[in-house]
């Protein structure tokens, strides 16, 4: 494992990004994230994979500046696809106030894309997952469900409202949220992705070397979330994490077996998971809605010494 004085966040955590000091004032967020397509349009799919890329700065606490293109596309496929993802890309790097400077292409079987992408934040302002703290309120500033949506979605189930919903929180950037968490003032944060709520939970709590219970029944999802659920419509992914965490978790209510499946279910471009003193929460509520984000209460940081998330 690499070790320097200035390396502020490493591996070590199981952060969403590498952190470099740089000087006094200023430190590198370095990250980089791509996957393959889960919308059958190119533009949005290059919108949301560069979104879930963008948002691991703003869970660091710090702002984008560079972004590079990292893309895998088959020779045999209409290079106006290809023109039309990085275009989805941009217009989200642009949105970001960031700039793209290049990228790598390599010859695939399948459509991969996504970003390396490199920002600045503050050495006394970083938001890692380890700092949360006994007492620390956990807030979620996106309802959960967007695997569950994608999956409906390639299995030409999902309808238009729910179809919408989804891809408008996919394709957010959690740039507000970040704001709001920085002007408050927090103990610790992650972005909510492929390891979904419960698995991000468990990298914050290990992390925090702490224990936390989660509130199943306040947790919010998206339109059409619980009904494809219902169905069947659950990503494998959602049964891996829970199968990696099985021995994580401790029930201590009856939580319905779907309900369950989506608190492991992953996420692409999620919301932000923050953990702050209960003193400091309704000034968050308050500062979130003055953006326009939404945020929810979703559990609470119960002891010290890291033992089975309780979800209740």
């Amino acid at each position: 494992m690499s070790t320097h004085p200035d390396l502020l966040v490493g591996i070590n955590t199981r952060d969403d990004a590498g952190i470099f000091k740089l000087n006094e004032d200023l430190a590198l967020i370095q990250t980089l994230d791509f996957f393959t397509p889960m919308v059958d349009d190119p533009f949005v799919f290059g919108q949301i994979a560069a979104t879930n890329a963008i948002n691991d700065i703003y869970a660091m606490g710090g702002r984008p500046l560079l972004a590079m293109n990292v893309v895998c596309f088959p020779q045999c496929e209409d290079i106006q696809l290809l023109r039309q993802i990085l275009e989805g890309g941009l217009s989200k790097v642009k949105e970001a106030g960031a700039f793209l400077v290049g990228g790598h292409t390599v010859d695939d079987n399948e459509p991969k894309y996504g970003l390396a992408v490199a920002g600045l934040v503050h050495p006394d302002k970083i938001t890692s997952n380890d700092g949360a703290r006994p007492g620390d309120l956990l807030f979620l500033t996106k309802p959960l469900g967007n695997g569950v949506i994608a999956t409906a979605i390639k299995a030409e189930m999902a309808s238009v409202e729910a179809y919408d919903d989804a891809i408008g929180w996919m394709s957010m950037l959690n740039h507000k949220a970040c704001d709001a968490m920085q002007e408050v003032g927090i103990n610790a944060a992650t972005d909510v992705t492929g390891f979904g709520l419960i698995g991000h939970l468990f990298e914050m709590a290990v992390g925090s070397n702490v224990q936390v219970e989660v509130y199943a029944d306040k947790v919010e999802f998206m339109t059409g979330t619980m009904e494809y659920a219902n169905m069947g419509l659950i990503p494998g992914g959602a049964y891996t994490n829970r199968e990696y965490l099985a021995d994580k978790v401790e029930y201590t209510g009856q939580i319905d077996s779907t309900l369950r499946d989506l608190l492991f279910s992953p996420e692409t471009a999620g919301g932000l998971l923050i953990s702050l003193p209960e003193s400091k929460a309704q000034q968050l509520l308050a500062v979130m809605e003055k953006r326009g984000c939404r945020c929810f209460n979703v559990g609470r940081v119960i002891d010290e010494g890291f033992k089975p998330i309780k979800v209740k």
